[in-house]
């Protein structure tokens, strides 16, 4: 009997101990967890988090309100010592590729470097496409992104040129045709602008003619035929109307330097250039400052509306961040909503944040206004290294008014075999 009692007082033991190890087990976890995020917490907060950032020499004022604000914002959660470093956004792909395992963290740069810069292995994959793609405009994404996949976090949308004018010399309607344009300077012994020594301006002339340009799938090389003569369009119907507008008195073929000169002083009334000299063009022309899309111009007996490159700049997070979390936080802070209109209060440069374009203060920006219209006629700038040299060389040479007299078919198929080139052979040929 004696025995039977504490085998059964043994068994009600036995379940009561595994009913609280049940509980137990519950607590434990609970409490380790908590343990655990404590631990993470006290990490970070007891640790200093150590990034450095590469930006624009002329964003150096506006990071460091950007930077200061990310602090406060994260105080309770760590605390930082965040580096700036100054590097040429259009450059950032060559300083990135002297050391591939540098200490950057997060880096700002122009989207046509994406592509090498993403088969190099230096960019992280942005942590919340998703929301990333919700919130900027559509062709941004598509330029921060390869294969559907996002890697970097768009930051402007405004990396394009345009028409600006002076209202005291030409109606809205005025400017709608170059040849018109170039007549009025003229009249008024003005002067009309444009850089025919980059590719980047004299894909205008090209563009919208239904000859092609672009990328190959090695993402190296390019493919372009502006030497065709079977087209509706040909090349040397291009090439012929740029020598018509470079031997017109009125044109000016110069440099982002003389064109601010010229605005300065008066001498030129109008003039194709970006967002980034709005100020200096405000500054000059008051309230008949003006901004629209492209001219058409003349070209085979037909109006063709000049094209543009769309461009725009990104934020990415090196794929060799130690702190690759926070770098990914300190990325999706300089492109959000806030710091995008922030961005065009300290900058003028325009959002490719939806909301942020939206409000008021930006969408009645004449230069946003231009860029807006002018994107119908834009293309994103998908070119590899070899198309640069041959375009400034042709370029050079029809602002020049083709000194040397030299064939125009023949100029156009020494530009052609240079863009098409391998870049590794130097991209460009002898005419």
């Amino acid at each position: 009997m004696k025995k039977q009692s504490i085998y059964i007082l043994f068994s009600l033991l036995i379940v009561g101990m595994l009913s609280g190890c049940q509980s137990n087990k519950e607590e434990a976890y609970t409490l380790d967890s908590k343990q655990e995020q404590y631990e993470i917490e006290q990490e970070h907060h007891d640790g200093v988090v150590e990034l450095t950032l590469w930006g624009a020499q002329e964003d150096a004022e506006l990071l460091e309100h950007l930077i200061d604000d990310f602090k406060e914002e994260y105080s309770s959660q760590a605390q930082f010592e965040i580096t700036v470093d100054y590097h040429s956004e259009s450059k950032c792909k060559e300083d990135l590729f002297k050391d591939t395992e540098n200490q950057v963290d997060v880096f700002t740069f122009a989207d046509d470097q994406l592509r090498p810069i993403v088969a190099a292995g230096l960019l992280a994959p942005v942590s919340n496409p998703e929301e990333v793609r919700k919130s900027n405009i559509e062709a941004a994404c598509e330029a921060a992104s390869i294969n559907e996949t996002l890697y970097a976090y768009p930051m402007t949308a405004d990396n394009g040129y345009f028409l600006y004018y002076n209202k005291n010399y030409f109606t809205d309607q005025d400017v709608e045709s170059l040849d018109t344009i170039l007549q009025i300077a003229s009249q008024n012994n003005k002067k009309v602008s444009m850089d025919w020594t980059s590719g980047w301006y004299l894909y205008a002339f090209f563009g919208q003619t239904g000859l092609e340009l672009g990328l190959n799938k090695d993402g190296i090389s390019n493919y372009c035929n502006w030497n065709a003569t079977d087209t509706a369009i040909k090349g040397i119907d291009v090439a012929n109307s740029m020598l018509a507008i470079a031997k017109d008195n009125s044109f000016l073929n110069c440099t982002e330097g003389d064109f601010i000169k010229g605005i300065q002083e008066g001498s030129i009334i109008a003039g194709v250039s970006g967002i980034w000299n709005t100020t200096v063009v405000e500054e000059a022309w008051g309230s008949n400052y003006g901004a629209t899309k492209l001219p058409t111009y003349s070209c085979a007996n037909k109006q063709m509306q000049m094209a543009s490159f769309a461009g725009y700049k990104m934020v990415g997070v090196s794929d060799y961040s130690s702190q690759k979390e926070w770098a990914q936080k300190l990325a999706q802070w300089i492109t959000n909503e806030a710091n995008q209109i922030q961005r065009f209060k300290m900058r003028g440069q325009g959002p490719s944040n939806i909301n942020a374009a939206a409000t008021p203060e930006i969408a009645k920006s004449p230069a946003i206004d231009a860029l807006l219209e002018q994107s119908g006629f834009a293309s994103l700038q998908q070119v590899g290294g070899a198309f640069w040299e041959p375009t400034q060389i042709f370029g050079e040479a029809m602002a020049a008014g083709n000194p040397e007299g030299k064939d125009l078919q023949v100029l156009l198929d020494v530009m052609t075999e240079g863009i098409t080139e391998s870049y590794s052979n130097g991209g460009v040929g002898n005419a």
